[in-house]
């Protein structure tokens, strides 16, 4: 006779649940410390024109971003209906643009400032001559690497 008897009946154990709450607010932490929450929300119409020769920007964090478009209905008793620049949450002139873009410039750690792109997101109905005085001042600041934000599709159909 041996000395070990084996079990008859094979029952699986039953599935401990304890480490569960742990593991849920383990991930709760994660999400929560990753999450980056947006800059500034858009306060102009930014219907953006297409193009049929796109390239993507692969790191986010070098791009300088500056809105160009008509105000939304609930800015427009306020500032009128002709293109506004937007510059992080406010209104701005074209004048405003260099400082704007020596400000963002300074906040970038020293490798990434002389790498830096400006995005243009214009309406497509925005007036060039708006578009004309950003770039005078984007070059007055040496500011010189300027991608227009578009969707892919037909250019002849803007």
């Amino acid at each position: 006779m041996s000395k070990f008897a084996k079990k008859k009946d094979g029952e699986v154990p039953a599935v401990s649940t304890a480490s569960l709450p742990d593991i849920v607010f383990m991930l709760l932490f994660f999400f929560m410390t990753v999450t980056v929450m947006k800059d500034s929300s858009v306060k102009v119409a930014n219907e953006l024109p297409q193009a049929n020769e796109i390239k993507k920007l692969e790191k986010k964090d070098r791009v300088i971003t500056i809105y160009v478009g008509a105000p939304t209905k609930e800015y427009t008793k306020t500032f009128g209906t002709e293109p506004k620049i937007q510059l992080n949450d406010k209104f701005a002139n074209p004048n405003e643009v260099g400082d704007y873009i020596l400000m963002e410039r300074a906040k970038k750690s020293q490798e990434l400032q002389n790498v830096l792109t400006t995005s243009l997101k214009v309406d497509k109905n925005a007036n060039m001559g708006l578009i004309s005085d950003i770039k005078l001042e984007l070059r007055k600041v040496n500011a010189l690497k300027v991608n227009y934000t578009t969707y892919e599709g037909d250019a002849f159909k803007n």
